[in-house]
C-alpha cells in the first residue's frame, strides 16, 4: 500500500517562501508508486490550506520574489485532535487519513519545535528532529552552549538581548569590541541568512542590531572568520547517525546572504566534495555527528563549519530542517555520498516511522 504523506510547507516565519521552494523539490522526488502526497500549505497567519497541485501551483509574484501560501491557495484543513487519529479534516467535513507528516517549514513556528510538539501531542509520525533538538537547533545562542559543553569548538560570539540594547546601547557596543571588525550580527532564532548583516565598523553596528531585532528579542554577534572557508556536512539517522562527505560554499556576494542563496542563481559556487585533506574531512564529520548527538537530533540535520587557514575547524550552527531546493547542499551532499534524492526521502520517512514506533511502545504511566 502507498503511504499517505502530508507535506507541510510555508508557515509564519520570514523563511516562508524558501519553505515553499523546498517543498516543491521534496514532492518532485517522491515516488508516486510508493506515496500519495497531500500538500498542505500554511499561510503566514498559520492557517492550513490543502493546495491542489502542490507548491508548483502557487504564484511566484513579482520578479525576484518567491511563491507564498495564501487563503486562496486551497480549502482549509485541520488535523484531528484525537490522539492517534492521524486524520486531516476538511471544511466540508471530509476526512483523510495520513501516515506521516514531512514538515518542510523553515524558521520559527515550524523548525523550532512548535509544529513538532503539536504532532507529538496528536500522535502523528513526522520526519526530522523532535521538540528538544528542533528548539535548540533554532536558537543559535543556546546550541553554542551545548556544543561547548560537548567539547566542540565554536566561533567567538556575544549574545545580546533587545532589552539590553534598548537600555544601554553604548555598553553593548563596547562589549562587542573584543570580537573585532568585521563581525556578523544576526537574529538568534532564524535561518536562511534572513536579517544577517556583515558589520565593518562600530558605526554600522547600531543599524545591524536593529535589523536583527526585527525578527526576535535575542541577537548574536559573531567574530568573522577572515580568510576561512565555509564547509557543510549532512547528517542522517536517529541514534546511530552517519555523516556525508563535506561540501564547500564559495559566495560570490560579500557573504552567503539570503540573496546569494535563493534569489541569485550565481550567488555562490557549491563545491562537492570539498577539496580538503582526509584528516580535515574526518574531523569535520566527527564534529558533525557529535553536534547532532549533543542536541539529541533525529532524522536529519546539516552542520555548518568554518575552516580557518590554520586548519582548525569551528562549528557555526546546526540546521534541523535544512533546505531541500534543487540547489540546496543537504540533498547534494548525500547524492555525492551515494544516496540519491528519492532514496534520501525514502530513508527520512523510514526513520520517522521507526522513531515513532519506538516512542509509542514506551509507557506513559507509573509502573504498577
Amino acid at each position: 500500500m502507498r503511504r499517505r504523506i502530508a507535506i507541510l510547507f510555508g508557515g509564519r516565519s520570514a523563511e516562508h517562501e524558501v519553505s515553499v521552494v523546498s517543498a516543491r523539490s521534496v514532492m518532485d522526488a517522491l515516488d508516486p508508486g510508493r506515496y500519495e502526497v497531500i500538500p498542505i500549505g500554511v499561510t503566514r497567519e498559520g492557517r492550513w490550506q490543502l493546495v491542489p497541485g502542490g507548491p508548483a501551483a502557487l504564484a511566484a509574484g513579482p520578479p525576484g520574489h518567491l511563491p507564498r501560501v495564501t487563503e486562496a491557495s486551497g480549502p482549509e484543513v485541520a488535523l484531528d485532535q484525537e490522539p492517534g487519529s492521524q486524520t486531516l479534516v476538511a471544511e466540508d467535513g471530509s476526512r483523510t487519513p495520513i501516515d506521516v507528516v514531512f514538515p518542510v517549514m523553515h524558521g520559527p513556528y515550524g523548525e523550532d519545535g512548535s509544529i513538532q510538539g503539536f504532532l507529538e501531542v496528536a500522535g502523528v509520525p513526522y520526519v526530522g528532529a523532535g521538540v528538544l533538538a528542533s528548539a535548540v537547533g533554532m536558537d543559535k545562542a543556546v546550541q553554542k552552549v551545548l556544543f561547548r559543553a560537548a567539547g566542540i569548538p565554536v566561533v567567538e560570539h556575544e549574545v545580546v538581548l533587545e532589552r539590553e540594547w534598548e537600555e544601554d546601547p553604548e555598553a553593548v557596543e563596547a562589549g562587542a569590541e573584543h570580537l573585532g571588525y568585521p563581525l556578523f550580527a544576526k537574529p538568534a532564532s532564524l535561518g536562511s541568512s534572513v536579517g544577517v548583516t556583515k558589520v565593518h565598523g562600530r558605526a554600522d553596528l547600531r543599524g545591524a542590531l536593529e535589523r536583527a531585532f526585527r525578527y526576535g528579542r535575542k541577537a548574536l554577534l559573531e567574530r568573522a572568520v577572515e580568510g576561512g572557508r565555509e564547509l557543510e556536512v549532512a547528517v542522517l539517522g536517529n541514534d546511530d547517525p552517519v555523516a556525508s562527505v563535506a561540501g564547500e560554499i564559495v559566495p560570490r556576494h560579500e557573504f552567503y546572504s539570503y540573496e546569494a542563496k535563493y534569489l541569485d542563481e550565481k550567488g555562490a559556487e557549491l563545491l562537492i566534495p570539498a577539496n580538503v585533506s582526509p584528516e580535515i574531512l574526518e574531523e569535520t564529520q566527527r564534529l558533525a555527528v557529535a553536534a547532532f548527538l549533543a542536541v539529541d537530533g533525529a532524522g536529519m540535520a546539516r552542520l555548518d563549519f568554518f575552516l580557518r587557514p590554520s586548519g582548525d575547524v569551528l562549528i557555526n550552527e546546526i540546521n534541523t530542517i535544512p533546505g531541500f531546493t534543487q540547489i540546496s547542499m543537504y540533498p547534494k551532499l548525500w547524492a555525492a555520498s551515494g544516496l540519491s534524492y528519492p532514496e534520501l526521502i525514502d530513508r527520512l520517512v523510514e526513520l520517522a516511522v521507526e522513531r515513532h514506533e519506538r516512542e509509542r511502545k514506551k509507557g506513559t504511566g507509573l509502573d504498577p
